[in-house]
């Protein structure tokens, strides 16, 4: 996995929707199956949704916790 991506992850804000201003590892994972469902949006902000729904949906949010930590 890109350090990258996942640095954004962890401070990108959602710029739409029920959760907007939500920072992107912290939406619930039952939206980001809504948008598994419904198709994510286009570009990196689908992208990085995508990633987000699969670290949530393997349990693998520890992950993101030395990246939180160094914000």
């Amino acid at each position: 996995m890109n350090p990258e991506i996942l640095r954004e992850i962890c401070v990108h804000k959602m710029p739409y929707g029920k959760y907007k201003g939500c920072i992107l590892a912290d939406l619930p994972i039952h939206y980001l199956e809504w948008f598994q469902r419904q198709g994510m949006p286009p570009g990196k902000l689908g992208m990085q949704l995508s990633t987000v729904y699969e670290i949530k949906l393997n349990g693998l949010e520890d992950l993101l916790k030395p990246i939180r930590k160094g914000i």
